[in-house]
């Protein structure tokens, strides 16, 4: 049988979340900038070995490195600074594969990044949640680089830099795993965005075809697309190297982050599908609403709502 690595984003030091996972029976942790800190940026090989060997000296194994990866709009612009930038994402590279950390996520949203327009939505129970309106979000200032940015000017800058980092990748054994623009629409005030399509994906595999140039399969964002998710999957089969397992409802101009087990998402045959293409990487809840008791300044990632995820998982594992 298959085994995914159900997974956890905690943070790098020991605190009552690392206990609630394993009593829930996670032994995986994604390291995310959300805990790590943006300001940190750990690529560093001693500093990433304290990181990973606290993980294991407790239990846990480090499954993924996300979020605080060295790449700004500096590579994704093609601004002064891309080489060196590059050369620092494939440090993180080479040190993460010579500590056993085989999975990296990345994006490739330019100006404005992860976009929502409320995090107090309210939902079941009257848990807090995040919802996007595309009307309410193209009122605001457009960044200035929009305005000289094109389409294909991201295509052309996506692969100069796969040309550079997946070489590596396979060199360490880590697999890229990229992530989808969230929401998946064609601009966020007048900032082109080309990550947000199963077609947009079938070109981002075949400028460089490697198993080491995947997908950070994120369930909400592809729903958001409007596609099956079962068939997506298949569709994708083992270039998938991450998965964010979370739902929303509505399109991507228009949405709201749902519970795991209240979207419109057949989230059993999402899991069935895993399995058929025999997934066996890291796979995490994502986005999960703020349940009473927790005070919202990480909106999608505190902990209760994250243990409620993966009992629900686990039990669609096990049917």
């Amino acid at each position: 049988m298959v085994i995914m690595d159900i997974s956890l984003v905690l943070p790098p030091e020991p605190d009552d979340r690392w206990t609630l996972a394993q009593q829930a029976g996670v032994h995986h942790a994604v390291f995310h900038s959300l805990e790590i800190g943006d300001g940190s940026r750990p690529y560093a090989y001693d500093d990433l070995l304290r990181i990973v060997n606290t993980y294991r000296d407790h239990g846990i194994e480090p499954a993924a490195f996300e979020g605080s990866v060295p790449l700004t709009d500096k590579t994704r612009l093609a601004l002064d600074g891309r080489n060196e930038e590059i050369e620092q994402f494939c440090t993180l590279i080479r040190n993460l594969g010579e500590l056993g950390v085989d999975v990296v996520c990345y994006d490739w949203m330019a100006g404005l990044r992860w976009a929502r327009t409320s995090v107090t939505t309210p939902t079941r129970g009257d848990a807090l949640t995040s919802a996007y309106d595309d009307g309410q979000m193209r009122r605001g200032p457009t960044p200035p680089a929009a305005k000289r940015t094109t389409e294909e000017d991201l295509w052309e800058n996506l692969e100069f830099f796969l040309d550079r980092a997946v070489p590596v990748a396979e060199e360490a054994g880590v697999y890229l795993s990229l992530h989808p623009d969230d929401p998946p629409i064609s601009d966020v005030r007048g900032m082109p965005r080309i990550v947000n399509s199963v077609e947009a994906y079938d070109r981002v595999l075949d400028l460089y075809d490697s198993p080491h140039n995947g997908i950070t399969f994120c369930q909400g964002n592809f729903s958001a697309m409007g596609v099956d998710i079962p068939s997506t999957i298949r569709h994708f089969g083992d270039r998938i190297n991450f998965v964010h397992f979370r739902d929303v409802d509505g399109p991507a101009d228009d949405f709201v982050e749902t519970w795991h087990d209240d979207g419109p998402t057949d989230m059993k045959a999402a899991m069935d599908a895993y399995r058929d293409v025999d997934f066996d990487g890291p796979i995490r809840p994502d986005h999960v609403p703020t349940m009473k008791g927790e005070d919202n300044s990480i909106p999608g990632y505190h902990i209760k709502g994250k243990l409620f995820a993966v009992s629900y998982m686990k039990g669609l594992l096990e049917k």
